[in-house]
């Protein structure tokens, strides 16, 4: 019997499933869609990570995308260094809160008002709550295969780990929660339109991710997101994003700017907070003037705004610029041109959608523009590329459906690195296929 590469992850896994739920935090975590045993890692810097067994990996996960910048940039571990030591939590303002938070405004100019909170389930949770108070209505319409976190109104039909898992619908979410779900198809502006249609006067909002990340990377067509606008605006509903992927990502001003598009909220995570937990939602000055204690609509929580995070945030923030925006432009363009054409030489099946500094290669021969394309991936080869890439030290997402991420501190050579593996990957595929 062959020695293992990884004991110590794989002792370290046995320990943990004692005590953790499934053995992880979250669950694609647990690389059961891809096979084998989860990595732990030890540490990591600039593009890569090193798990516990001593092997260093190019990362393209890149902690699910808010290091733009890489793992542990110096200037960012000195600014949490001097936060720390001024302590960690108050349960108190602070003014690193608002130069965020202006910060923020500032590049998203449609987040006239803002609210911190600690990850992005909370904030499209709250998100929804004040739309429904705002327009007095209960309902909302969602897309199939986008994820907007775990709050129970959200499991239905959801991307990312509930995909993954074959549970578009989680068990324990009550009938009444999912009840005012309302789901259409994403970049299919007839079936928003129907919905509407069926009920008239009670959708409160549609929420959106502009730039779909969570069933794979999947790009709005051509005035499907300025259709979701004028819709709104005709039947009284609010317009939120979820711009927890695609904000900072797609450009300084998140997708929204790109497409020219303002919303009437917005919904952020990732990298306002460095690699640290975090999540915003803000809008529309009369929306979020309904927020407590302003308003009457309850929303709370006692490491909201936590110095750590709001200091790594302001880092990542202040460090945007177009030189980098162009460098990950490049370097993601190299990357998804290089896979497509490695798979072609193999004649592996192989669709690559790609944006800025996110790519996913989806292993089917149909362009994916939706749920249901995105679903005739070919999820077993791609747990067979997974293994074959990690052998070979690249470090990919352990699902089809998420997005790769690149960073800052990515170069030309760990892209070329990266298209020689997959070549000998795609071959090896196409070996054990024949």
């Amino acid at each position: 019997m062959a020695r293992s590469r990884y004991p110590r992850s794989e002792r370290l896994f046995a320990s943990s499933s004692r005590i953790l739920a499934g053995g992880v935090n979250s669950p694609v975590r647990a690389f059961k869609s891809v096979g084998g045993t989860p990595l732990f890692i030890d540490r990591a810097r600039g593009s890569r990570i090193e798990d516990a067994d001593g092997h260093k990996y190019i990362d393209y996960v890149m902690s699910w995308g808010p290091l733009i910048h890489g793992h542990a940039p110096k200037g960012l571990l000195k600014a949490l260094s001097r936060a720390a030591a001024r302590g960690t939590s108050f349960g108190a303002p602070t003014e690193l809160e608002t130069r965020l938070a202006q910060r923020v405004a500032m590049l998203m100019p449609s987040m006239e008002r803002v609210r911190f909170v600690s990850s992005g389930t909370e904030a499209a949770m709250s998100a929804v709550r004040v739309a429904r108070a705002a327009t007095k209505r209960d309902r909302i319409i969602k897309f199939e295969g986008c994820y907007h976190g775990h709050a129970d109104s959200f499991l239905v039909q959801a991307g990312s780990g509930a995909m993954t898992l074959g549970v578009p619908t989680s068990p324990g979410v009550p009938k009444a929660a999912a009840a005012d779900t309302l789901l259409a198809r994403y970049n299919d502006l007839e079936s928003v339109q129907q919905v509407f249609s069926r009920n008239p006067g009670t959708i409160a909002a549609i929420i959106v991710e502009p730039i779909a990340g969570n069933m794979g990377l999947v790009l709005p067509q051509e005035g499907f997101l300025d259709g979701l606008r004028t819709l709104c605006h005709h039947e009284g509903a609010l317009l939120i994003f979820d711009e927890v992927i695609s904000g900072f990502r797609a450009s300084t001003g998140g997708a929204q700017k790109i497409m020219e598009i303002r919303p009437d909220l917005t919904i952020l995570g990732k990298i306002i907070g460095g690699g640290l937990p975090v999540g915003a939602y803000g809008g529309r000055l009369e929306i979020m003037d309904l927020v407590a204690p302003a308003g009457p609509v309850y929303q709370a929580g006692t490491l909201s705004g936590n110095p750590l995070a709001m200091t790594a945030g302001l880092w990542s923030l202040e460090n945007l610029s177009a030189k980098l925006y162009k460098h990950l432009a490049k370097l993601t363009g190299t990357l998804a041109a290089g896979l497509a054409d490695a798979a072609r030489e193999a004649e592996v099946p192989l669709q690559v959608n790609a944006h800025g500094s996110l790519l996913t290669p989806f292993f089917t021969d149909q362009p994916v523009r939706d749920f249901q394309s995105a679903l005739s991936a070919n999820t077993e080869r791609y747990g067979a590329f997974h293994r074959a890439m990690l052998s070979r030290d690249i470090y990919l997402p352990p699902s089809q459906f998420e997005a790769w991420f690149l960073s800052g501190a990515h170069t030309p050579r760990d892209v070329e690195t990266t298209l020689r593996a997959a070549r000998q990957s795609f071959r090896e595929l196409r070996d054990t296929a024949s």
